[in-house]
């Protein structure tokens, strides 16, 4: 959260200046929590570029520079250069968007440009329930400024089916071989959040699968009796945000309950702990489990937060527009209100930034000209808009 009252923190002081929700928890390094602030903070504008859209949740770039925008509700739009959304795409399948249900993410196949194909993410009406699924399509845009998917399939879902509204995940994250990764959540109720644990599950993961949705050869648990054999990593509680480092590898950020959002790279075949491990408390303030931060079976996390930013959507940063942000990923504040910045030296967080948005940030992205993109969504979530962040100096 920010400084209470207004007050702003120094300059080598942690931006976080709450309470932890669990005081009594320590790191188990001094840098994997409130880093300080960089000595000279990036001073920047922002610009509304699109308002008055619907509520959003994920955004990607086109080519041409236009964008490409997921409606919870379950539209897909093309948003051009002057922020207009164009007609609803057609071919998209029904979602479930109760709660946290909807149309998610949206991403790009790597050979787009070539291909149209795109893949995205939604919560699924199922018998019994739903669940996070996968489909991929090829994207005709028209000249109206909408356009229809064609060849539409869905090429993995997450199992099994639960009837509930909470912790789909999910952000879909191609690499440039012909795979992506895809994250979900663990459905956040209790008993079944136990799930996280188990590799025959498909709760709490990140999957890493090819195009067709078939596990990627050499995954870790391709030969483990009675495992999914798509499951790159475990122990994930609602992963809403990731992506790929200078170095091409995976690296996500997870929603906590009160406290404990976790920056991590996930290794293949590791353990990252939920539920049985874990930072922060339960909303309810009891302890998480039996308030276990560390074990010598499970990873911990490059870095966390208590109180938490909960984060949502995030981007790599590369470009001209800002010098003093090299090697930071950029991480959208739904309770913080707008983009943290993480600097990462050596694999850990060196510094952190706030920038105020003073709106829930649901997407990260770094546009074609540098500059950084944020979809936010307004108090009641019924609209959202795109704020583009560039540098004051």
């Amino acid at each position: 959260m920010a400084p209470a009252e207004g007050d702003e923190a120094p300059a080598g002081e942690p931006v976080e200046t709450a309470p932890p929700n669990a005081p009594d928890q320590q790191p188990a390094s001094p840098d994997q929590v409130r880093a300080p602030q960089p000595a000279e903070p990036v001073e920047v504008t922002t610009e509304t570029v699109a308002e008055g859209l619907p509520q959003l949740w994920a955004m990607e770039f086109l080519p041409d520079g236009r964008m490409l925008v997921t409606a919870k509700q379950g539209a897909l739009h093309i948003v051009d250069e002057n922020g207009q959304a164009g007609p609803e795409i057609s071919g998209l399948p029904e979602v479930d968007a109760r709660g946290q249900g909807g149309l998610l993410d949206v991403a790009l196949a790597s050979d787009y440009e070539e291909s149209g194909r795109i893949f995205f993410s939604y919560a699924e009406p199922r018998e019994g329930g739903n669940g996070t699924t996968l489909a991929s399509a090829i994207l005709v845009p028209d000249e109206a400024g909408g356009g229809a998917l064609e060849d539409v399939q869905v090429i993995f879902r997450q199992e099994p089916t639960y009837d509930g509204d909470k912790h789909f995940g999910s952000r879909i994250v191609p690499v440039g071989d012909g795979t992506l990764y895809l994250t979900v959540g663990e459905r956040s109720d209790d008993p079944v959040r136990t799930q996280a644990q188990e590799l025959a599950s498909g709760y709490g993961k990140v999957f890493h699968i090819d195009y067709e949705g078939n596990a990627v050869d050499g995954n870790p648990f391709a030969e483990t009796e009675g495992a999914l054999p798509e499951i790159w990593s475990l122990g994930h509680r609602n992963t809403q945000s990731a992506a790929l480092d200078g170095e091409g590898r995976l690296w996500i950020v997870e929603h906590g309950a009160r406290g404990g959002d976790e920056l991590n790279l996930p290794e293949a075949g590791l353990n990252y702990g939920w539920p049985d491990v874990a930072y922060g408390i339960e909303y309810s303030g009891e302890a998480i489990g039996e308030g276990i931060t560390a074990d010598a079976e499970t990873a911990q996390p490059v870095y966390y937060w208590d109180p938490v930013i909960a984060p949502s959507g995030m981007a790599f940063y590369e470009g001209d527009e800002f010098s003093g942000w090299d090697n930071t990923f950029l991480i959208g504040g739904l309770v913080t209100t707008g983009i943290v910045v993480v600097h990462l030296e050596n694999d850990r967080v060196a510094f952190e930034e706030r920038i105020p948005l003073e709106a829930r940030v649901r997407d990260v992205r770094v546009g074609p000209d540098g500059a950084i993109y944020a979809v936010t969504e307004n108090p009641d979530a019924s609209t959202s808009d795109i704020i583009r962040v560039s540098n004051a100096s």
